[in-house]
């Protein structure tokens, strides 16, 4: 076991909740555009950082010519990875990635161990395996806009994440360019919202919202990226 892995358990112990909300997100593909504004990976090597059951890797590998990489700690969603996908799952995390020096073009980390201000080893371990030129992109959650914000202020679930400006200014430090998204989650009805919205945050949280808005399928979702060039 890697001694940075921290278990996740909204996708360990739901991973086929996690898959539905995974199919939920971004709706519009503007979170996808913009992923490709920052490091355009066709043609290249990328390595999805904490990948989980791999719902990503098939999307990235639909390029052409890319060359992709996925890297999971957790031996059980590694699993479930690697049998999705013919590219490679590596055992591995972001303090110690299986890779060589200056080997990959880009790498993605969604919702993955970057949550500052502790991610140094993590960050340097990323810069070592880019080669010149090329970039990290961090998607990590904006807690100031979007419903889903909302929400993550009032869950004791997200507290360990630190806060908005701690997040910033680590970042800032560290020359990266940060990129608001404003997209969505759109389920296929109330009931799968729900579902989602309960591995996601406390009870407490979730029925007050449910309550506040019935019958919703869709709520508001505000990304931030933060990109950081080798």
């Amino acid at each position: 076991m890697f001694p940075d892995f921290a278990r996740a358990p909204n996708i360990a112990d739901h991973p086929d909740v996690y898959e539905q909300e995974n199919e939920a997100i971004d709706p519009t593909g503007v979170l996808w555009r913009a992923l490709r504004a920052e490091a355009d990976w066709a043609g290249r090597t990328i390595v999805d950082l904490g990948c989980g059951t791999g719902f990503w890797l098939p999307r990235y590998a639909a390029d052409p010519g890319t060359a992709v990489i996925g890297v999971e700690p957790d031996p059980d969603l590694r699993a479930r990875a690697a049998a999705r996908v013919t590219t490679p799952v590596l055992a591995g995390s972001a303090e110690h990635l299986p890779l060589e020096d200056g080997s990959v073009d880009v790498v993605h980390a969604r919702f993955a161990y970057f949550f500052p201000p502790d991610c140094e080893p993590g960050l340097r371990e990323v810069l070592r395996v880019l080669k010149p030129g090329g970039r990290l992109v961090v998607i990590d959650n904006d807690w100031r806009h979007g419903e889903f914000g909302a929400l993550l202020s009032r869950s004791a679930w997200a507290t360990a994440q630190g806060t908005a400006d701690t997040t910033d200014e680590w970042w800032r430090r560290h020359a990266a360019r940060r990129t608001e998204v404003m997209s969505s989650w759109r389920c296929r009805d109330a009931a799968e919202l729900e579902s989602v919205l309960r591995i996601e945050f406390p009870s407490d949280v979730v029925d007050q919202w449910l309550t506040a808005h019935p019958n919703r399928h869709e709520l508001t979702y505000g990304y931030t990226l933060f990109t950081v060039t080798a």
